[in-house]
């Protein structure tokens, strides 16, 4: 088995139901209380670091932070509030964020992103709490049918090979700790659009 650095978070678009059960793991987990009954009545509300976006009428993807090997957000940070942890994620020291966006706009998947109610940035943090812990980051645990599914990429990739990996995965899209299955159309899920309709009122908030 590898180390801390060596494990990624594979993201799989079709088995998202968009139930967003990660949302709402996420923003209890970096709560104060962090628990689902009493986390939602905290001023300020505690804020899901991962969104989950629709695609288009049948796929949802979970958009989060990809820990990127050079990250944007990082470069421009102009107090260093962004930063690499030990094991390479990239991490937010709230106490030196002032607020400027700069990490927003220079992040090609628009992760981190002001909190008006606090004027810090807010991002996703890998969970690095419970990853040195030897946990599963909050999102994928909550995450109910295995769109987001936390190990080591080789590992990943073998499984992927036993099922013809070069027709269903290009390739990652930027160095990091994130990788995401691509989607072709012999992949479509059977109930996924119902599905999806179920969920599509659920919201953290």
């Amino acid at each position: 088995m590898g180390s801390i650095s060596q494990l990624v978070i594979f993201i799989d678009p079709t088995r998202c139901l968009a139930c967003k059960a990660c949302e709402v793991a996420c923003a209890t987990e970096h709560s104060i209380t962090k628990s689902t009954l009493t986390a939602h009545l905290e001023t300020p509300k505690p804020s899901a670091r991962i969104r989950v976006v629709p695609v288009d009428t049948i796929f949802s993807i979970p958009m989060r932070c990809q820990h990127c090997t050079e990250a944007p957000c990082e470069i421009v940070c102009p107090t260093k509030a962004i930063y690499r942890s030990p094991e390479g994620f990239v991490l937010l020291n709230a106490v030196k964020c002032i607020g400027c966006g700069m990490c927003s706009l220079a992040c090609p998947f628009g992760h981190p992103k002001i909190d008006v109610a606090v004027g810090k940035a807010v991002k996703c943090d890998f969970c690095v709490d419970r990853v040195r812990k030897g946990l599963m980051p909050a999102c994928v645990e909550a995450c109910p049918t295995g769109a987001l599914r936390y190990g080591y990429l080789e590992d990943f990739l073998r499984e992927l090979s036993a099922s013809k990996a070069k027709e269903l995965v290009s390739g990652k899209a930027t160095p990091g700790k994130v990788y995401v299955r691509v989607v072709t159309e012999e992949t479509t899920p059977s109930k996924l659009i119902e599905l999806r309709q179920m969920y599509s009122s659920v919201s953290w908030g």
